[in-house]
C-alpha cells in the first residue's frame, strides 16, 4: 500500500466564517499520488476549523458565501450563538487568558493585550459539531464523489485573519 501526503495553505479572512472550496486541491493531490484505488482523507489540524462535504451551490450572498453556507451559518448560530461577550460562554476562563498572556508570542494571539481576541468559543463548538476531517473514496485515480459533491474547508474563527493548514492523505494502490 502507498501513502501520499500533501499539505495546503489557506487564508481565512476573520470577521465571518471563511468557507473555501478545496475540491481542486484534493483532486490534484489524488492525481499527484498516482493511487488508483483507495481512500483520501482531508484533515484540518485546527480546533476552530472543519472539513465537510456538500453540494456546490451556484447562488452567493453579498459576502460571497454560497447559499448553503449562509444557511449553515444561520442554523449553527441558532444553536451556538457567536461569542460577542465574555459572559456568553464559560470558555475562555481566567487561567486560559493568563496562560496565553504568558506565551512568548502572546501579541500574536492578543493584539494590544485585547482579551476579546480569545472570544472564539463558538468557533470551537461549531468545528466540533462538523468535525475536522472527511474520508473519500478514490476510484480509478479520481475523487469518488458525484458531480455536485464538493469538499470545503471552513474556519469558524471570526477573531482575525490567519493562514491555515489542511492535510490531504491518499492511501491505496
Amino acid at each position: 500500500m502507498t501513502v501520499y501526503k500533501e499539505q495546503i495553505s489557506l487564508n481565512s479572512h476573520g470577521t465571518t466564517p471563511t468557507y473555501l472550496d478545496i475540491t481542486p486541491q484534493v483532486k490534484e493531490a489524488i492525481k499527484n499520488s498516482g493511487i488508483k484505488s483507495g481512500t483520501c482523507t482531508v484533515i484540518s489540524p485546527h480546533t476552530t476549523c472543519s472539513v465537510f462535504f456538500e453540494e456546490f451551490v451556484h447562488d452567493y450572498n453579498e459576502a460571497g458565501d454560497e447559499f448553503l453556507q449562509e444557511d449553515l451559518n444561520n442554523v449553527l448560530e441558532k444553536i451556538i450563538p457567536n461569542q460577542d461577550s465574555k459572559d456568553l460562554y464559560i470558555y475562555p476562563g481566567e487561567k486560559h487568558y493568563e496562560a496565553v498572556e504568558a506565551w512568548p508570542n502572546a501579541a500574536k494571539y492578543l493584539p494590544d493585550g485585547d482579551r476579546k481576541a480569545l472570544w472564539n468559543c463558538d468557533a470551537h463548538l461549531k468545528a466540533t459539531l462538523l468535525g475536522s476531517s472527511q474520508v473519500f473514496d478514490v476510484e480509478d485515480g479520481k475523487l469518488g464523489v458525484g458531480s455536485t459533491g464538493y469538499v470545503y474547508f471552513v474556519d469558524f474563527d471570526r477573531t482575525r485573519a490567519r493562514t491555515r493548514k489542511c492535510k490531504i492523505i491518499v492511501m491505496g494502490e
